[in-house]
């Protein structure tokens, strides 16, 4: 398999704030934990993973990976429903997660817009208030949108013996929640500062995201002592490619257009879990995909007026 991105040194596009990102979420994920194939595979590959290797690990990203949507609209969707915000703010942060997910851009003005009403929407709160209501979100919204295949990879690290690690841009308590109801090891997301357990509104560096993962993976190897050339990661997005060529073994899982590019001229491992009427919209226009995504929150807000 040809998967030599781990061998190159620490991508420029990676700054200070990713940096420290990345070190915060794997502090974070670390004490928390101590509080369908695209292609033929040939008939006789190598074991993998490799039972007994405790130098080995996996880390999957949430959305789309693991899970069906995304994560951080779902918990604004329970959050909503405990009147933390009112019906146009959640219109608004609908329309920002499908510009992220859609269009492919990360404009920064509109990346910081995102960014600050997240983290406004928690200001103030208790870091426990916000767990208590993760876990029942996940009931509500999540669990049953967990892709089977994509758990069945992961169990298959864990019977292995190797630990096992979500990597999301999510806020890192949802994320870790998500974790630990899969029998997951732990999770690595988005660090919002709190003082004294109450959220300030800030972030610890800036969202787990692209450069980020890749820093928080690399952070977390090294002080598990991990060899990131005997690991394996998974993701759906191009974005994570940097997060994907640090391993040995990278799998692009139900894949954006251009991971799946990128993919096939690297020789990754590809698999699709998604029907081939959800693969075939992978490629519609960003407009159309926002389009869908509001009709969706209209929907599910009329769900909601109905039943209160």
């Amino acid at each position: 398999m040809a998967a030599l991105g781990w061998l190159t040194p620490r991508r420029r596009s990676a700054t200070a704030r990713s940096v420290l990102a990345g070190e915060a979420s794997a502090e974070a994920a670390r004490k928390s934990t101590t509080d369908v194939l695209d292609r033929e595979v040939p008939e006789r590959e190598p074991e993998f993973p490799v039972h007994g290797d405790e130098r080995a690990a996996a880390f999957f990203d949430l959305d789309n990976t693991v899970m069906q949507g995304a994560a951080l609209f779902h918990f604004g969707r329970g959050l909503y429903k405990r009147k933390f915000f009112e019906t146009r703010e959640l219109a608004r942060f609908a329309w920002q997660q499908a510009w992220f997910r859609l269009a492919g851009v990360e404009d920064p003005e509109h990346m910081q817009e995102a960014r600050d009403s997240a983290l406004s929407i928690v200001q103030g709160h208790r870091v426990a208030e916000l767990q208590s209501i993760g876990e029942e979100i996940y009931d509500e919204y999540m669990a049953e949108r967990i892709w089977p295949g994509t758990r069945a990879l992961a169990q298959a690290h864990l019977d292995a013996g190797q630990k096992v690690w979500l990597v999301t841009a999510a806020p890192v308590e949802i994320a870790q929640v998500i974790a630990r109801r899969l029998g997951l090891t732990g999770a690595l997301g988005t660090v919002a500062e709190s003082i004294d357990g109450v959220y300030t509104g800030k972030l610890v560096g800036e969202p787990l995201h692209g450069p980020a993962k890749a820093e928080a993976v690399r952070a977390l190897a090294a002080a598990e002592g991990l060899d990131l050339s005997r690991c394996a990661a998974y993701s759906d997005s191009h974005n994570d490619i940097p997060m994907l060529s640090l391993v040995g073994h990278p799998y692009a899982i139900n894949p954006d257009s251009k991971l799946r590019k990128h993919a096939r001229a690297m020789d990754w491992r590809l698999r699709d879990y998604r029907t081939g009427r959800k693969a075939a919209k992978v490629g519609i226009p960003a407009a159309a995909g926002v389009g869908a995504v509001a009709g969706g929150t209209a929907a599910a807000i009329a769900l909601h007026r109905r039943r209160r």
